[in-house]
């Protein structure tokens, strides 16, 4: 596969298209194509898991004539429809990653949704009640995704998708009560073990933009009503340059 000197990523989390949306979401994007080579959808792109709003979504999306890859938020299985939502999204174009890899233009990409959980010492255990084990365990296998996901990639740049935030860093700025339900230290984990070039992720509305995690490794909330009051000069998503690297 051709490896491209540089390649721009464009990132977006929570569109949260409804079946109200339909126009409005393809002037904020088509912009993309010219400031970016691939866009990345960073979850919650639907607002009640509905096939209905996924082919929203879907016309909304082509205007896009770039690569697209994406990974599925909370509010994208609400509806317990996820399948489908998955389903018309493959069929519009989008690469949907729940724990596997792909590659573009020599650029590595893993992808999973993450769960939430707490951060550092927050970090909710798995001990106790039934239903505390469950939640526990939901997380892991999450962890587990997107170490696999990571564990595939071959390129000498890689990127991470979630939807969650793997750091507390990104979700600084919400209510410190919410925190725990934001995302999860142990989605860190993997991201120390596998290293990548960059993470993005949303979920977090009212977050911050920017983080690292313990690694160093840059961290971006790309969700957007965060990005709209961040950048309200700028089109609302987020776009980095990974420069190919060079033998050393």
């Amino acid at each position: 596969m051709t490896e491209k000197q540089a390649v721009r990523l464009a990132a977006v989390g929570d569109l949260h298209v409804k079946k109200a949306s339909q126009g409005t979401l393809s002037p904020l994007l088509a912009p993309v194509n010219d400031q970016a080579d691939v866009l990345l959808l960073c979850g919650d792109l639907t607002d009640y898991g509905l096939p209905e709003e996924a082919t929203i979504l879907a016309k909304e999306l082509s205007v896009v004539r770039i690569p697209m890859i994406a990974v599925l938020g909370n509010h994208d299985f609400e509806s317990g429809q996820e399948a489908e939502v998955t389903r018309i999204l493959c069929e519009a174009g989008v690469k949907v990653l729940d724990g596997e890899a792909t590659e573009i233009d020599g650029v590595g990409f893993a992808g999973a949704k993450g769960f939430p959980g707490g951060f550092g010492r927050g970090t909710l255990g798995g001990w106790g009640e039934p239903g505390v084990k469950r939640f526990v365990q939901e997380a892991i296998d999450e962890v587990s995704k997107l170490e696999s996901a990571l564990a595939r990639l071959r390129t000498s740049r890689r990127v991470a998708v979630l939807h969650y935030a793997p750091i507390r860093a990104t979700v600084e700025g919400e209510p410190v009560e919410i925190f725990p339900y934001l995302g999860t230290s142990r989605l860190e984990e993997p991201l120390n073990r596998h290293p990548v070039d960059v993470v993005f992720h949303g979920h977090a509305h009212h977050g911050c933009v920017e983080g690292r995690t313990s690694g160093g490794t840059p961290v971006y909330n790309v969700a957007m009503p965060l990005l709209m009051r961040t950048f309200s000069d700028r089109p609302p998503f987020r776009v980095v340059e990974l420069e190919a690297k060079t033998a050393g």
